[in-house]
């Protein structure tokens, strides 16, 4: 059994966010229970790195934008790593086989008959790196950057013929209905699809945006950086020169945002079909992030930085608030007074003290470690069944369900009394507890995996761990 993931990579036009936070969390506890549950996992994430944003970046930081994509990239892996981020490969679009990889599906696709050249006028969001038609501007600007001016854009570039593949889209999306969670950003690409798809432009000219991949054939255009992106997901897998590792792992399961449903579901499915692969597995659409029911902004002063979060609360408290506290598939909201008092409730007070009693009680009475046997993912259907569906919220009020039932059992039994009046019996329900524990901690590891490990360890070595989660 074998799962591809990959997150979409970011641009490194600016510092990771709590979006791409969320992001990365949740590929990850996706890959790290698909490896509990048996499965060979190849987890793809990185860094976007050509295009205009990043030009123009480099030019305000009065840098090159080699160096400057170097700096950036460094710190979105630092980043991932931080978070505890369990990735197989970490891509750059600056890499040179992935440079070349996007080169060739642009032969591929013109072989296709699917690439042609034309002069156009356009209004283009640089914030997007789209063009805009008149129905998806809101009072003169795009309404996902409302901060940026659309720019008018006249020159010859060449188009993907986006048309051509209407119909075909369409039978795709009747066919696999699974293909985009949730259902409604399934519907979305359809009415999107069924409207009339135009032909997009996939160049720019070299004289104008010179910092991306040149194009095959022709050295004075340079690839849209959505077209050059894509590639990533396969590029990073071998494709085209390792073909067996390619064959492994494809097709993918990708975790997208809700501002992606027209590249993820649409473009990308459409330059899969021209350059003859398979089209995606499956598409996870989650929602954003806001913070006191607005959109975060620096202009409105509620930018949370999830690595002060991280470094004063613990990685795990924030991949705890991301999981289970944000909706897997809809907008949710994070503040510092709901994540304090979340970490308080569930962690602090929650987890945290639980293993305490237990393990307390274990190295107090025990003469040697509970023995625990091992479980299977298999002996927990709700808890699969909930990753199946990809409700990774659904998956920890499982587990917390779970330590809930200890707590009720521990007040219920008395087992601090217990072994009092009767030692062996308060020690048999001891262990029973500390194993009980230990199921939950390992149900617990791909949501929150040094917590998980460290009351295994304190389980295994029978010795009450440092407090798990100071209350703040």
């Amino acid at each position: 059994m074998r799962l591809y993931i990959t997150t979409t990579i970011p641009y490194v036009n600016a510092d990771p966010h709590l979006g791409t936070a969320l992001e990365f969390v949740h590929a990850d506890i996706i890959a790290r229970y698909k490896r509990l549950a048996g499965y060979e996992v190849f987890f793809n994430t990185g860094t976007d790195e050509h295009g205009q944003k990043i030009l123009e970046k480099a030019i305000s930081a009065g840098t090159e934008p080699n160096i400057y994509v170097d700096r950036y990239a460094a710190r979105f892996k630092a980043f991932a790593d931080r978070l505890n981020i369990s990735y197989t490969n970490f891509i750059r679009t600056t890499d040179s086989k992935h440079k070349a990889a996007a080169q060739e599906f642009w032969r591929r696709c013109d072989a296709a008959g699917d690439i042609y050249k034309k002069f156009y006028r356009v209004k283009y969001c640089v914030g997007c790196e789209l063009e805009k038609t008149d129905s998806e501007i809101e009072k003169g600007r795009c309404p996902l950057h409302p901060g940026k001016d659309l720019e008018i854009r006249e020159e010859e570039n060449y188009f993907f013929r986006l048309s051509k593949y209407q119909e075909r889209l369409l039978r795709l999306y009747e066919e696999r209905t699974n293909l985009v969670l949730p259902e409604s950003r399934l519907r979305e690409a359809r009415l999107f699809v069924e409207k009339g798809l135009h032909d997009f432009s996939i160049s720019r000219v070299k004289e104008k945006m010179p910092w991306g991949v040149e194009v095959p054939g022709d050295p004075e255009q340079i690839m849209y950086v959505w077209f050059d992106a894509f590639v990533n997901y396969i590029s990073t897998i071998g494709w085209p020169e390792d073909m067996g590792t390619f064959k492994k792992w494809w097709p993918v399961v990708q975790m997208a945002g809700k501002d992606q449903v027209r590249m993820q579901v649409v473009m990308w499915q459409a330059m899969l079909f021209s350059a003859g692969l398979e089209p995606s597995k499956q598409i996870i659409i989650h929602g954003f992030i806001t913070s006191g029911g607005q959109k975060m902004s620096k202009s409105v002063g509620n930018v949370i930085d999830p690595l002060v979060i991280a470094d004063e609360y613990g990685v795990d408290a924030l991949r705890y608030y991301l999981a289970c506290r944000i909706p897997p598939f809809e907008d949710g909201d994070f503040t510092t007074d709901l994540f304090r008092d979340a970490y308080n409730a569930d962690l602090a007070n929650g987890i945290g003290n639980l293993a305490a009693r237990i393990l307390t009680m274990s190295e107090t009475h025990l003469t040697e470690p509970a023995k625990h046997a091992n479980k299977k993912i298999s002996d927990f259907p709700e808890y699969a069944a909930a990753f199946h569906d990809y409700d990774l919220k659904k998956a920890g009020e499982y587990v917390w369900a779970m330590m809930k039932k200890l707590d009720e059992r521990i007040a219920e039994t008395e087992p601090f009394k217990l072994i009092k009046s009767d030692p062996e019996k308060g020690k048999a329900l001891i262990g029973e507890l500390a194993i009980a524990l230990a199921d939950s901690a390992y149900l617990l590891s791909p949501l929150m995996p040094e917590t998980a490990e460290k009351i295994l360890s304190a389980i295994a070595a029978n010795k009450k761990p440092a407090t798990l989660f100071p209350r703040k």
